[in-house]
């Protein structure tokens, strides 16, 4: 920007009765005002002007992205590139600015302009911890899922170990720690470090059950653990492990059965469910085409690239055809289709649950049927390969257990997960 340039009294002045004028303002008159105004003081407006640039960008309220968003957004920062290295607010104001600007490179495909923003958020970051004495925290997980998406796992990995380090000695903080350490949990099994991935599950599980037992989370929180827990065991042939799980969870589920939660607990229960279907439906997907962006396996898909994200979103009308497509085929030759049909349908499921659990509070009744569903065709396959369907149906019935639980169902809760342990010729 040009702070050299004279400008015209008169717009001077308008500016200033745009911002003065009582009623409410447009983002745009903002933007036109501190435009103006960013010219003759800048260390008063540039950070106003960056702040209303990004307003301008994407309306929260109506939740629409302006057609020249990417434009704005690269202004911003430009605006904050401009303030006074002196000013102390000078870094928010950029790391903000960076963060829009990089969630408009991702939706536009530009991964690697994108991922050089998230690196330069976290050198800010980490200048500022420095000057604070402090490990750096703040845009460790945007940097962790640009690196994933590029298929640097490993270096995914090592920014989630420090980001789980820094925030530890800090505790749960009212839950907030688990989706990090469930984010962390993603980015190990990705860059392959099995064993440590099921560690930082395990130490998950002991800190959701510190958490219930001391009336500080709910007690569903710690069962979907339980639950994710096993899964990650048993999809690495940790068998023993995995049984000592249900079975935990089993005990968990049978004291909500009988006396359900100790207390009341506002959706958070429904957003961590929704967070480890996230993570257990990652550990069969198969990777993606080559040059398709592989969206990150944590539980939090808008940190990562909105493009991958829709293009998951979009995916399941994909599945659904594929799903309907393979239904007929299965029926004839259920040697060949079934069960590829049965695995298909819980992908099908598994992202249809995430997609409307941010859409509806009564998310089971949205999701029962496509649950029944895939517990129908589970039935099939067991009935049909007696060696291997029964696994694949208590698995959708651990599923659907999950779903009651969610809606406080917890007698059919319990019951689906009795059958599912009968199923793996386990105590129920």
């Amino acid at each position: 920007m040009n702070h050299s340039r004279k400008v015209d009294q008169d717009d001077i002045v308008r500016a200033r009765n745009v911002l003065l004028a009582s009623g409410r303002r447009t983002p745009r008159e903002e933007v036109d005002a501190y435009r103006v105004l960013a010219q003759v003081s800048p260390a008063s407006y540039l950070p106003l002007l960056a702040e209303a640039l990004q307003r301008l960008s994407y309306d929260t309220g109506s939740l629409t992205r302006h057609a020249s968003a990417p434009e704005l957004c690269e202004e911003a920062v430009a605006v904050a590139r401009c303030i006074d290295p002196a000013e102390p607010a000078r870094a928010d104001v950029l790391y903000r600015a960076l963060d829009s600007h990089r969630r408009e490179l991702y939706r536009l495909g530009r991964r690697t302009e994108g991922l050089a923003r998230c690196a330069e958020m976290l050198d800010i970051s980490r200048a500022q911890a420095e000057s604070a004495g402090a490990p750096a925290t703040k845009g460790l997980v945007e940097w962790a899922a640009g690196l994933s998406e590029e298929g640097r796992y490993a270096e995914a990995a090592d920014a989630m170990d420090e980001l789980v380090a820094a925030l530890l000695p800090r505790g749960p903080r009212s839950g907030a720690l688990a989706w990090t350490l469930l984010d962390r949990i993603a980015a190990l099994h990705d860059a392959g470090r099995i064993d440590d991935a099921l560690a930082a599950f395990e130490e998950a599980v002991a800190m959701e059950a510190a958490e219930a037992a001391a009336d500080r989370g709910p007690m569903a929180c710690h069962l979907y653990a339980l639950m994710g827990y096993a899964r990650l065991l048993d999809t690495h042939g940790r068998d023993e492990r995995a049984s000592l799980a249900r079975q935990e969870a089993l005990a968990v589920l049978t004291e909500l059965a009988g006396t359900g939660e100790r207390k009341t607990w506002s959706g958070y229960q429904r957003s961590f469910w929704a967070a480890l279907v996230t993570l257990s439906g990652t550990y069969g997907d198969r990777p993606p085409a080559p040059d398709e962006p592989r969206p990150p396996s944590g539980t939090a898909p808008m940190r990562g690239s909105p493009r991958a994200q829709w293009r998951d979103v979009d995916s399941r009308h994909a599945l659904r055809a594929q799903v309907d497509a393979l239904a007929p085929r299965a029926a004839e030759d259920p040697d060949g289709h079934l069960a590829e049909l049965v695995r298909l349908h819980r992908d099908l499921t598994l992202r249809t649950a995430v997609f409307q659990e941010n859409r509806t509070r009564l998310i089971a009744d949205a999701m029962r049927s496509l649950y029944d569903e895939g517990v129908d065709l589970a039935r099939r396959l067991a009935r049909h390969d007696p060696a291997e369907g029964p696994r694949a149906l208590a698995g959708r019935l651990i599923d659907r257990s999950a779903l009651h639980t969610v809606a406080h169902d917890f007698g059919p809760a319990l019951d689906d997960f009795r059958q599912a342990l009968t199923c793996l010729g386990e105590p129920a």
